[in-house]
This record gives C-alpha cells, structure tokens and sequence, in this order.
C-alpha cells in the first residue's frame, strides 16, 4: 500500500485497450487528477519510438509525474502505467529489463492501492509511431500477466464499455475505503 495521500490506482495494459481512457473517466468521476503515460508525450517530443537506453528514464519522468501530481490529487491518484509497464515492453522490445529499470520496478511493487489491466476487449486502434500491431499487444498482455504472477501483484481486470470499467472500479474503490 502507498504511503500517506491518495489511494494510488495503477493502470496497466497493452497498447489500445484503454487505460488513458479509464484514467480520465476515473479522475472526472471522482474529481481529481491522473497521471498520463510520459511515453506518449516522449514520442511526440522526439518524433520517434523508444531506444533501450530510454527505458529507465521514461520510467523514472512517469514516476516524478506521479508524484507531482500526488500534491493534487483528492482522494484518488489514476496512474496511466507504472514502471512494469516499461518493463514489459523492455522485454519484449529489448529482450531483457534494463537493470536500472527491474530495480525501480522492484521498488514499486507495493506502490499502489490498487492494480488495474484494462482488458483488450474494446476496438484495436493504431496510434502513430508508439503503437504495435495488434498481434504484438496480445504478447505484451501474455508478458504482463507473466510480469504480475512473477512479483505478486495482485490486480482485477476490467473490461467492458467506459461505463462499466468506471462502475467496476468504483466498486473495488469502495472496497479499499
């Protein structure tokens, strides 16, 4: 469990399957902020995907955003990804964890309140450079699942429409309170 502020919500999943989408929904519906995925505003920035000597810091600006963000957060923080995210897709992309990065995953471990997979079942989406193939994002969700299992972390998947994943987070949410 994190420390004193806002119950932290880790937000996980594969490319397309709506976890920017959650998070906003989430921090509307209870008023308050979320932190979106640094990787985004990095391929933007750069005009190109990531390299492995990238990993680590997209993970390490992540988390300083996140904590950031802490400051303004009432009640709940959403956290569109989180250090295993990056590390996943180091995995797969780099064939291994930067040791730098497997560290501060390890350090996150027990960072969040609570740990979401958004399930891909909604419309894949392409989205410019940062964005794999369909096939890649059901061997990034295979990795994460084995990623979640090898530190366990335990998380709820949720699926369906905004709607749905909105209500059934707002359940477990009551849950933890």
């Amino acid at each position: 469990m994190s420390r004193a502020g806002p119950l932290r919500v880790a937000i996980l999943g594969t490319a397309s399957s709506g976890k920017s989408t959650l998070a906003a929904a989430l921090a509307a519906h209870y008023n308050t902020v979320w932190v979106p995925e640094y990787l985004r505003e990095f391929v933007d920035t750069e005009a190109r995907v990531p390299v492995a000597a990238d990993q680590f810091p997209i993970a390490r600006t992540q988390l300083a955003r996140e904590e950031q963000a802490a400051a303004r957060a009432n009640t709940y923080l959403f956290c569109d990804t989180t250090p295993l995210m990056t590390a996943v897709y180091s995995r797969h992309y780099f064939l291994g964890i930067d040791p730098q990065l497997a560290v501060l995953a390890d350090q996150h471990r027990d960072h969040y309140d609570l740990t979401l997979v958004t399930a891909p079942d909604i419309p894949w989406v392409p989205e410019g450079l940062q964005r794999e193939c369909e096939q890649v994002s059901r061997i990034i969700s295979v990795l994460l699942m084995e990623e979640l299992a090898a530190r366990s972390i335990p998380y709820q998947m949720v699926a369906g429409s905004v709607e749905q994943r909105v209500a059934g987070v707002a359940a477990l949410l009551q849950n933890l309170s």
